[in-house]
């Protein structure tokens, strides 16, 4: 008798994982505030997600492989390196206000992508949590003074990082999530460590510089991608785009900790953020993934009788069809 696969985890576990994934997104705003301005952008990236590897690296190779899982792990470490490019060469010509909130508009692309996908509209839970953080997201960044390049690009960079939302949604269920977040990392260091050499100053970085890389390599990379992929093995995309809200609420609230001016607006922004999540999560749609999530495969064979046996659907890939005979 062969042991069970691993149960998924609770959707109310998903979503304290996810939740602290967007806390430590937004930890590294003051960090990383005063790197990039002493470092170019592709270097920067390159030592972040290649640190992020090497942390994840022996926790991966002890774990097993899955078919594809390169595959979905490159293709996932694209979107996101897409959504950091074209943010950063937005912000060379916007402000980081500007970007910050046309970046977190990736919660109405979420959806949408969606209804483009399956033609069934989000639940209402849904829709008023995605009005709701739209409303705290212009409180709390200030919106946009004027549509130009970098806003453009920034639009681009909000689809990407939305389309890497989605394709956790449907590949996370079939990995491990450590082995899936390494590729995805992997993805995004190696495609940007050959350019970084020609980028002004290449690693020729101070000690500030490489603490902030490291900061961000262990906690934004190797631990917050990791909960995202963990977390998104059972929360719905739409659910978990506004969950991951969290981060300027919280790079928002360190901000005021540590000096900076959070106003009246910027401080109601953060409730309706928070609002936001609190509605989503009153009902909805389980994910897809979580459908028969306590199924799992299983093949009891009989000595005496090879064709005799058991087996029973594996819950992590999403399937929702009955145990087999």
């Amino acid at each position: 008798m062969t042991s069970p696969v691993p149960p998924l985890p609770s959707r109310a576990r998903g979503r304290w994982v996810l939740a602290l994934a967007g806390f430590l997104f937004g930890s590294t705003f003051l960090v990383v505030q005063g790197a990039v301005d002493r470092a170019a952008v592709l270097p920067f990236l390159a030592v972040r997600f290649l640190i992020g590897t090497a942390v994840l690296w022996p926790l991966a190779r002890r774990r097993p492989a899955t078919p594809q899982e390169v595959r979905h792990g490159v293709l996932a470490g694209l979107t996101l390196l897409a959504g950091f490019v074209l943010q950063t060469t937005g912000l060379q010509t916007t402000t980081s206000a500007t970007s910050a909130f046309i970046t977190y508009l990736l919660v109405v692309i979420v959806p949408l992508i969606g209804v483009a996908r399956t033609r069934v509209a989000p639940p209402v839970n849904v829709l008023i949590g995605v009005v709701l953080a739209v409303a705290g997201l212009y409180l709390l960044s200030g919106g946009i003074a004027g549509i130009g390049r970098g806003e453009l690009l920034t639009v681009g960079a909000a689809f990407f990082f939305a389309l890497h939302i989605v394709v956790l949604g449907e590949v996370a269920g079939h990995h491990d999530p450590i082995r899936l977040t390494m590729w995805q990392a992997l993805t995004v260091g190696v495609c940007c460590f050959v350019p970084g050499f020609f980028a002004p100053g290449g690693y020729s970085f101070d000690a500030g510089v490489w603490f902030a890389a490291a900061f961000c390599g262990v906690g934004a990379t190797a631990a917050a991608f990791w909960c995202m992929t963990w977390a998104q093995r059972v929360v719905p995309e739409s659910q978990a785009a506004i969950i991951l809200l969290l981060e300027p609420v919280s790079a928002a609230v360190l901000g005021a900790l540590a000096g900076e001016a959070l106003g009246v607006g910027g401080a109601v922004g953060a409730l309706l953020i928070l609002a936001s999540v609190l509605v989503a999560e009153l009902g909805g749609r389980s994910h897809p993934a979580a459908v028969g999530a306590e199924l799992v495969l299983v093949h009891v064979d009989d000595p005496d009788d090879p064709d005799d046996g058991v087996d029973r659907v594996d819950g992590r890939r999403g399937s929702d069809q009955p145990p087999t005979p």
